[in-house]
């Protein structure tokens, strides 16, 4: 029997990728859109136009598909949730925040799977569907970087991880040791122009993510658009926590670091 996939999609590239493996599996794919997502609607069976406060129709839609399982992808806006006026929030979106007991990424990710767990829905790891864009540790780029970038490098691994784990954001700038931007709701792009700007050129970017990540929910990504803002900032290095961090977009994402001289790597650990 056909096996109906809800696929729940954010911004960016990332969907239309997940919904090639998730097809390339056996599933029947229904797309609910929740921001632009390129590609997606010549790979899905359904495409449901969504909206983060307006969670009651994507419900009832999945259990009119028969939809078994439901894999989130691409970006979702932390602003925008925050930002949602709770008299516009339908019941079943503000009943996930009267759950969560605030507007908390990680608390609402709990709620929210534990309702599509309570419609006999699981939740899928979002990491069996992205292929060769999460890899190990190395340098992908033609530039490996210098001894102090590697000092910085390894110095905003420990507080990306730092950051991650108390549940504020995942990306780091480093510069000389110092550290001049901390992610939080803005996304790892604004970070990084921030950053950029505070650091000067030379600037080392680093994302981690906590040891307890949630990959269901969330599977933290660089790719073109964040490499661009480090291009635009003099950005030396941007560092990603080897096999928990994507580079997605790859070929596109390394031929913009190469063209900046930008060094991107996979680092697990010190030297």
């Amino acid at each position: 029997m056909e096996r109906s996939l809800g696929l729940m999609c954010g911004a960016g590239v990332l969907p239309a990728r997940m919904a090639d493996e998730a097809r390339r599996r056996g599933w029947r794919v229904v797309a609910f859109t929740f921001d632009e997502a390129p590609g997606v609607a010549e790979r899905a069976e359904r495409v449901v136009a969504s909206r983060v406060t307006e969670f009651g129709p994507v419900f009832t839609t999945l259990q009119e598909q028969r939809v078994s399982a439901v894999l989130f992808s691409g970006r979702f806006s932390m602003p925008d949730v925050l930002r949602a006026d709770r008299a516009v929030v339908d019941a079943t979106s503000r009943g996930f925040e009267e759950r969560a007991g605030a507007r908390i990424d990680a608390r609402l990710v709990d709620a929210v799977i534990a309702a599509l767990n309570g419609l006999g829905v699981e939740v899928l790891d979002q990491r069996a569907f992205v292929g060769d864009w999460l890899d190990g540790a190395g340098c992908w780029s033609s530039r490996a970087p210098t001894e102090p970038e590697w000092r910085d490098v390894h110095r905003g691994l420990e507080v990306a991880r730092m950051m991650a784990e108390a549940r504020i954001g995942q990306t780091v700038v480093i510069r000389h040791g110092a550290v001049v931007a901390v992610e939080a709701v803005e996304g790892t792009s604004e970070t990084v122009r921030r950053g950029a700007a505070l650091g000067g050129p030379g600037a080392v970017v680093v994302k981690a993510v906590a040891a307890d990540h949630d990959y269901r929910f969330d599977a933290p990504a660089v790719g073109p658009e964040t490499l661009v803002a480090a291009a635009e900032g003099g950005v030396a290095v941007v560092a990603l926590e080897a096999n928990r961090v994507l580079l997605f977009d790859r070929a596109e994402t390394l031929r913009i670091a190469d063209a900046a001289g930008i060094a991107v790597v996979g680092v697990d650990g010190p030297p």
